[in-house]
């Protein structure tokens, strides 16, 4: 009985163990890694992605590309998350981040096959994070919230490379704008700046509103097109009878009797318009329906109705105008409604949609987007979402770094000073962690068309004469003064984009063993000997899983 061997796994379950697990998973980040590079600076290129149903996106950025990417890898997945995490704290710099990460496990990959410890990797990589953090923090430029011209040149150098950049000045002044329309004391929460997108026209008809766009008419043509210095109420539920909530039925054994019941029902939807009138209110926005009847009455007494507002449309009416929402109008007080210098119904590009405009220290804005086609304004709006994360960002912390490729460059040649105070072969791991940092310089050049060799020999040159801003500038091949040149990008996009590369580049190294369940083991012909180790699928044989999705999308 001792030497018979312990089955513990399904026979269906295939598991992958020691070095070949770390190979499968460092392949897959650098797949990943890989798949976006091409993408990164001024000069990067997009990628057409088309799914199943003939659906074409055409971008360059970064979450967009990996989100929409059939991968299923779960080590892939893990530096997918890193985009995403980016995407959520800063809204920019997801592209680099996934970059860093997949150069983390290239270059831990050559430490592993010296029998370097994933173990003293991770500690290596760690205590070089926080070091690049810190000498990050050091080199940083103070901003202050009223320098309209830096937080401006911070919203064109996002929207560089991209849909936007033909009209980036003029974007870049309504995104500070519309940041800081809705900021307070709490911050910026960017909810608050509506993107509308309007196919026609150009960019350059694009135009920030202070208020709120409602993409619905008025519910009657006897109402009102336009009302002046309004009041606004919110209803969050209906203007219409309401069904009982168990089943009844009502026998009707006369004539009169029919007649009285419509009258009853008519009766309650004239009061209900008579409320929102006594209230004081010259428009009414209604979360849920709006009977014909009491269209009829609200369109007698004046008010303009919308109905079937979404909840995110009301939360931006209610925070621009000063509107409390109501369950039911027979809640509305005056006291409840809201006020806007205007309300109208306008057609943009053949659509009616409702403005609210004119409201006083507005709290909520819309960002009305133009394009030609509709593949252009969804790029463009990737673009704009970019731009509002890093002002926001840089609104909140007031402080940015030189872009460029300047910041990767400094604090890789601060962390190999760094690299000799620390002892053992953690020192190695410290070092590669600065080569990788390279990656971004060196990949800027090489989306340019320049050397990638001469370009860091000049930049390393200038940061070790002690000119911490010097950058690559894509378009000359030139290394020039990015803050001269107005190139900036938030210290938070920088300091997060290490963090959560190092995070999951040390989680896949410290990873020695893959088990695959028995319905992602088993994908293949038992007759494939050719196979790598892990098999293909769902957990196995490198980036078997993701290349069907990667093949058929790009």
């Amino acid at each position: 009985m001792g030497n018979q061997p312990l089955i513990v796994l399904s026979e269906d379950s295939q598991r992958t163990s020691g070095e070949d697990a770390q190979s499968m998973n460092v392949q897959a980040g650098k797949a990943v890694a890989e798949s976006v590079r091409t993408t990164l600076g001024p000069k990067g290129m997009d990628k057409m992605l088309v799914d199943s149903s003939g659906n074409v996106i055409v971008t360059n950025d970064g979450v967009t590309l990996l989100s929409e990417m059939e991968i299923d890898h779960p080590a892939a997945d893990m530096i997918v998350e890193v985009a995403e995490t980016q995407e959520e704290e800063v809204g920019d710099g997801t592209t680099s981040a996934v970059v860093v990460a997949g150069e983390l496990l290239s270059q831990a990959e050559d430490l592993l096959d010296q029998d370097i410890h994933a173990t003293t990797l991770a500690q290596g990589y760690r205590e070089a994070a926080e070091a690049a953090t810190e000498a990050l923090e050091e080199i940083a430029i103070d901003v202050d919230e009223d320098d309209t011209e830096i937080l401006e040149q911070i919203a064109a150098t996002a929207m560089t490379g991209k849909g936007a950049e033909n009209a980036k000045d003029l974007l870049s002044g309504l995104i500070v704008e519309a940041v800081r329309a809705v900021a307070d004391d709490d911050g910026v929460d960017t909810d608050n700046i509506k993107v509308e997108k309007v196919v026609g026209g150009s960019v350059e008809n694009s135009e920030l509103v202070e208020g709120v766009i409602v993409d619905k008419e008025r519910v009657s043509e006897n109402m009102p097109y336009f009302a002046e210095d309004a009041d606004i109420a919110i209803v969050d539920g209906d203007l219409e009878i309401k069904e009982t909530e168990i089943d009844a039925e009502v026998n009707v054994t006369d004539p009169d009797q029919l007649e009285q019941f419509l009258e009853q029902e008519e009766a309650q939807l004239r009061e209900m318009a008579e409320q929102v009138a006594d209230a004081g209110a010259d428009v009414v926005f209604v979360d849920g329906g709006i009977d014909d009847m009491a269209q009829h009455y609200l369109a007698q007494e004046g008010i303009i109705a919308v109905r079937r507002v979404k909840s995110s449309d009301q939360a931006q009416l209610a925070r621009a105008t000063g509107a409390t929402p109501v369950s039911s109008v027979d809640d509305l007080t005056e006291d409840d409604l809201g006020a806007a210098g205007s309300v109208a119904q306008k057609e943009i590009a053949g659509d009616q949609r409702i403005f609210v405009e004119d409201v006083d220290d507005a709290k909520a804005v819309t960002l009305i987007l133009r394009g030609g086609t509709e593949h252009v304004i969804d790029e463009i709006d990737r673009a704009v979402e970019d731009s509002l994360g890093v002002v926001r960002t840089t609104v909140e912390d007031g402080k940015v770094l030189a872009g460029g490729g300047a910041p990767e460059i400094d604090i890789s040649l601060s962390l190999r000073d760094y690299a000799d105070s620390v002892g053992g072969r953690e020192q190695l791991a410290v070092e590669a962690f600065a080569d990788a940092l390279e990656v971004i310089p060196r990949t800027l050049a090489e989306n340019a068309g320049l050397d990638p060799i001469d370009s860091l020999v000049e930049l390393r040159s200038a940061h070790d004469g002690g000119d911490t801003a010097a950058g690559l500038d894509a378009y000359t091949g030139d290394t020039i003064d990015m803050d001269a040149e107005g190139v900036y990008e938030p210290l938070r996009v920088k300091t997060q984009a290490i963090e959560s590369a190092t995070e999951a580049a040390v989680m896949l190294l410290r990873i020695d063993d893959v088990i695959a369940a028995g319905d992602l083991a088993v994908s293949h012909d038992d007759d494939d000997e050719d196979m790598p180790a892990g098999g293909p699928g769902g957990m196995g044989g490198g980036m078997g899983g993701m290349g069907g999705g990667m093949g058929g999308m790009m």
